[in-house]
């Protein structure tokens, strides 16, 4: 079975601090890239950031270069989204994806995760 399991959304303040997390298992596991996307209401899914898992080469969406950090921890098949200097149009679901090759748009990506919500307010 499946399974991409994210965790760590919530409500916090302009300028606040979270970090996310997704633990992959079964054939998820095994995949090539892991990525997170975002989605705010009536808006088309954004691309977050992206880890090569074997050589943790990253790569960032514009809009969040130099506040959001990806990183992985290989024994325990986690990825996870620092995000650091967060701004009210950051609020969305925010979604984990593995690939099973590089990819180039987000209809490459085999698995998804169920999506936790990011709400960031005064």
């Amino acid at each position: 079975q499946v399974q991409l399991v994210e965790s760590g959304g919530g409500l916090v303040q302009p300028g606040g601090s979270l970090r996310l997390s997704c633990a992959s298992s079964g054939r998820a596991s095994s995949s090539a890239v892991m990525g997170w996307f975002r989605q705010a209401p009536g808006k088309e899914r954004e691309f977050v950031a992206r880890i090569i898992w074997n050589a943790g080469i990253t790569r960032y969406g514009d809009s969040v270069k130099g506040r959001f950090t990806i990183s992985r921890d290989t024994a325990k098949n986690t990825v996870y989204l620092q995000m650091n200097n967060l701004k009210p149009e950051d609020t969305a679901v925010y979604y984990c994806a593995a690939a099973s090759r590089i990819p180039d748009a987000a209809t490459d990506y085999d698995y998804w995760g169920q999506g936790t919500q990011v709400t960031v307010s005064s």
